[in-house]
């Protein structure tokens, strides 16, 4: 699982030119499912996207406090090109991306994961063409990376 999160002042999703998600202050999230995700690499982004210490405590601009210790908000858009493979020829391999009804899956156990939180989560549409318009702050840009042990996906958790 990749995914690239930017601290943001805002940022919104358009479909068609209409908007399907919104957020003001908080993360916005680009979410790549490989094909040997399972939840436990979703439990583990879920974690350290609602933890990771990006905002400054206002003193001295250090990164001190999460998305839920502010009380921010989550765009989170599926983006099966993060996992694109450049490596040869001029055209991209998604051969590592998960097959789209097993990355919706996924994607949306991971939006609910979120939500959990109790903090606003809006996304996008999956497999939509999508115009997404961020305000980064900062910039704070992190990519967060999780495969499968040994890069099978792992046995289901009871």
């Amino acid at each position: 699982m990749r995914i690239v999160i930017q601290r943001v002042t805002a940022s919104q999703v358009t479909v068609d030119g209409k908007p399907v998600g919104k957020i003001g202050r908080g993360l916005n999230l680009l979410v790549g499912i490989a094909a040997t995700d399972t939840e436990a690499e979703l439990d583990w982004m879920t974690r350290k996207c609602l933890e990771l210490r990006l905002f400054p405590n206002g003193e001295g601009g250090k990164f001190d406090q999460s998305v839920q210790e502010i009380g921010g908000e989550l765009l989170v858009i599926s983006q099966f090109t993060l996992y694109g493979d450049c490596c040869k020829g001029r055209r991209p391999s998604f051969d590592r991306a998960a097959p789209p009804t097993r990355a919706q899956a996924l994607y949306e156990q991971f939006v609910t994961k979120l939500r959990s939180s109790g903090l606003r989560v809006e996304t996008g549409q999956f497999g939509a063409q999508m115009q997404v318009t961020i305000s980064n702050d900062g910039p704070v840009t992190i990519i967060l990376e999780r495969e499968a042990a040994g890069g099978q996906p792992s046995p289901p958790q009871p």
